[in-house]
């Protein structure tokens, strides 16, 4: 019998004390592979010496995290790396295997590193290869959906190139994300393409009444939801400008925004001073950042989830949001259509384009869905079927280094 691989998941975007909700679609994934085989993880954060100075002004700017930490009965290790502010992402890559070069060879020598098991080609990958030779063991490396703009970012390029070019394997979560990699050059028999899953236990409808009571919202009201930090990116504000005009046709429309500061911005006193512009005050909810067990029944209380986000590798949010019978609008990048794959599921707007997008929820919302198709649809893509692919990955990676 082959022994269980072991594992050392390498990424910088993962849950700690000051940043709760960072990389959650990454630990769901991985802590689940961690019930079939030993698995570390290592989740560097950015830092440089006077930065608590800039958290005086901007509370939420690099987060600290403890040193280490066990989160499920598994190690999570945050060494520091050197990020000068100001200055771009071109040192991040190697600052970053820099610093965290002296934590893998203490785990190494422990016999906890057999892969290393990158996420995001640029910065971690680009570290996590340069720590795979150092340390003379195999790299995997999956994409999640900053590759296509890094692709296109003078001086990154080459080095997310370096990092396709190196990792011994690459996982993709989404099709599309695939053909950037192919694109780039990369061999498309080096490239597999593993989903986000869902959670059905944790995400599934509860009571839409009760659900809508607990919120406060209108029993016969038309309900919209996003989750997702609140960052430009997400497209939040995009949704709330189209909302006076479907107001008009919905006179009982809310919109409930879930979420809060990322590490890609916080721009939550800038929705409210949207909604706020455009009267909206008493439409759009500010729920904050939402545990699973709450956010089943913020999903259960709506009728259309929409996210009208820039960019996305895979989104489980959209899954979740079916598991709980919501169909879907979404924007036409990474890859959404490929969840949304059929109009029973929701539709697929061109990004950037306001009046599709309202005519796409206007549909939505007057349309009579058979939520029980979306919950199977979602219920298919489970996790199970994610995890043994990825297993077989590993298993196939190890096989060929040893």
């Amino acid at each position: 019998m082959t022994a269980a691989p072991r594992l050392l998941v390498f990424t910088t975007l993962f849950p700690h004390p000051g940043q709760p909700g960072a990389g959650l679609f990454i630990r769901e994934r991985m802590f689940r592979v961690a019930a079939h085989c030993p698995l570390t993880v290592v989740a560097p954060v950015p830092w440089f010496p006077l930065q608590g100075l800039i958290r005086r002004f901007r509370p939420h700017y690099r987060p600290p995290a403890p040193c280490h930490e066990v989160q499920q009965g598994i190690e999570v290790h945050h060494p520091r790396f050197l990020a000068l502010p100001g200055i771009g992402r071109r040192f991040d890559g190697l600052m970053l295997a820099l610093g965290s070069r002296r934590l893998l060879r203490r785990l190494d020598r422990q016999g906890r590193v057999g892969l290393i098991d990158a996420h995001f080609g640029y910065p971690d990958g680009y570290a996590a290869v340069r720590l795979g030779r150092w340390l003379n063991r195999p790299v995997t490396l999956t994409l999640r959906g900053t590759e296509p703009r890094h692709s296109r970012t003078p001086g990154l390029r080459a080095r997310l190139l370096r990092a396709l070019r190196g990792a011994d394997h690459i996982i993709s979560v989404s099709e599309s994300l695939r053909q950037v990699a192919i694109g780039l050059g990369i061999a498309p028999e080096r490239i597999t393409v593993v989903g986000n899953g869902v959670d059905a236990a944790k995400f599934q409808p509860v009571d839409r009444a009760r659900a809508r009571r607990d919120l406060g919202l209108p029993a016969q009201a038309q309900v919209l939801v996003t989750v997702g930090g609140l960052c430009e990116r997400k497209g939040f504000h995009r949704v709330i400008e189209q909302l006076p005009q479907l107001c008009e046709r919905f006179p009982d429309l809310h919109y409930l925004v879930v979420g809060g500061p990322s590490a890609e911005g916080d721009w939550t006193d800038r929705l409210k001073s949207q909604a706020a512009e455009l009267g909206l005050e008493a439409r759009v909810h500010f729920l904050g950042s939402l545990p699973p067990e709450r956010l089943k029944g913020v999903l259960s209380a709506a009728d259309v989830f929409v996210l009208a986000t820039r960019n996305e590798g895979w989104a489980n949010v959209i899954l979740e949001a079916m598991a709980c019978g919501l169909p879907v609008v979404a924007t036409d990048v990474g890859g959404n259509a490929e969840v949304v794959s059929a109009p029973e599921l929701g539709s697929i707007v061109p990004f950037g384009d306001g009046e599709a997008l309202r005519a796409a929820l206007t549909a939505a919302l007057a349309r009579a869905w058979d939520r029980q198709a979306i919950i199977d649809y979602a219920r298919a893509n489970s996790w199970d079927t994610r995890v043994a692919a990825l297993l077989g990955i590993y298993a196939r990676v190890l096989g060929k280094a040893s």
